[in-house]
């Protein structure tokens, strides 16, 4: 990389560090070596350079975009093409196509472009392609769920509260001679509620099931809160199984366990089960209970109605997924949704990323 670039980049990461991100001395120099092997001159390589040796918090994501266009676009708008989603680990196989030189080569590295990435998004699971399904498997594996929060009755110290803290107050007076120089305030503090996911993977929900227990793996290793169930004709409880570290491991485990995979839908029996030996032992007490089923149940409707009414009295909030939502409701939806604080879709990674997004709003 040429001298010329050097102050350039120095006064980026300068930037970067007045807009409150930690990029020390050691990351630019990181910055500039990765500059030498890529293109300075190409907006696309410092952009990413900068963002993969610069950062070390996913939230900084936001402000690095800013400080970025301000200080190399003049306060333009990102090219969209530069932020595409695709231009991290999630890269779908394309189809073979006539010649293999270097445009071809370059086209395989860069992967999709950031519509092909939007349309695979809105695809429903069923109908994509084995190329498609791993991509989508690779994107949900980034997945950030973050369960809605909720006050406890503990406090912590605070600079502004509405709880006054007598005690330290007190102890602040007598290290000043009995001189009362202001009252310490306290609050409550704050911690995630629990999720709790409860995943169909009868016979009906084939095409859907390995994605949402990749969901499920996600969301397990996002929160320390989470519990994770299966049910066909018999409720499992796979929480365990989805804490190993390797994701096809924990997948294959999780499995494994799950005998009745691909088999019969007994939905009423299964939340009954699942009421009664878990939910009333204070599992769902203040949780979020997320289930995701096409509600075709071959049991009794009452049973079902009777599980999710007593399931929705004691969590803090019930969500259904349904794969199917808005192509008619199925017998056991239309039982279950009296009791139901939300119905969203499911079939597709588009709608997980929405519920996902949805989830904080919850508390």
């Amino acid at each position: 990389m040429a001298d010329a670039f050097v102050p350039l980049f120095a006064g980026f990461a300068r930037a970067l560090r007045s807009a409150g991100i930690a990029a020390g001395p050691g990351d630019v120099l990181t910055y500039c070596r990765a500059l030498t092997v890529l293109d300075p001159a190409d907006l696309s390589d410092v952009y990413w350079g900068g963002r993969v040796t610069l950062l070390g918090r996913h939230e900084d994501i936001p402000r690095y975009d800013e400080v970025f266009r301000r200080y190399f676009l003049g306060g333009e708008a990102l090219p969209e093409a530069l932020v595409a989603e695709v231009a991290t680990d999630a890269v779908l196989a394309l189809p073979d196509t006539e010649g293999d030189g270097p445009e071809r080569e370059a086209e395989a590295v860069l992967g999709l472009t950031a519509s092909a990435v939007e349309s695979v998004k809105d695809k429903a699971f069923g109908v994509c392609t084995p190329e498609e399904l791993a991509a989508i498997r690779r994107m949900m594996a980034r997945l950030r769920l973050t369960p809605p929060r909720r006050r406890t009755r503990r406090t912590r110290p605070a600079r502004r509260g509405p709880i006054p803290d007598l005690r330290a107050t007190v102890r602040g007076t007598l290290r000043r001679y009995g001189e009362i120089d202001e009252l310490r305030r306290r609050r409550r503090r704050v911690k995630l509620r629990p999720l709790v996911l409860v995943l169909d993977v009868s016979g009906s929900m084939a095409d859907y099931s390995r994605h949402l227990l990749q969901f499920a793996y996600s969301a397990r290793r996002a929160a320390a809160r989470v519990e994770v169930f299966c049910f066909g004709t018999r409720l499992t409880r796979i929480t365990d199984e989805l804490g190993e570290r390797d994701a096809d491991f924990a997948l294959a485990q999780a499995a494994r366990t799950v005998v009745d995979w691909e088999g019969g839908t007994r939905i009423g029996d299964s939340l009954a089960e699942f009421v009664r030996r878990w939910g009333r032992r204070g599992l769902c007490r203040g949780a979020v209970v997320v289930i995701c089923s096409d509600g075709l149940d071959r049991g009794d409707p009452e049973v079902l109605a009777n599980a999710v009414e007593r399931l929705s009295r004691l969590c803090h909030r019930l969500v259904w997924t349904n794969p199917h939502h808005g192509h008619g409701p199925a017998v056991g939806m239309l039982v279950a949704g009296p009791h139901v604080d939300l119905v969203v879709r499911g079939g597709d990674l588009r709608s997980l990323e929405e519920l996902a997004a949805l989830l904080p709003r919850l508390g």
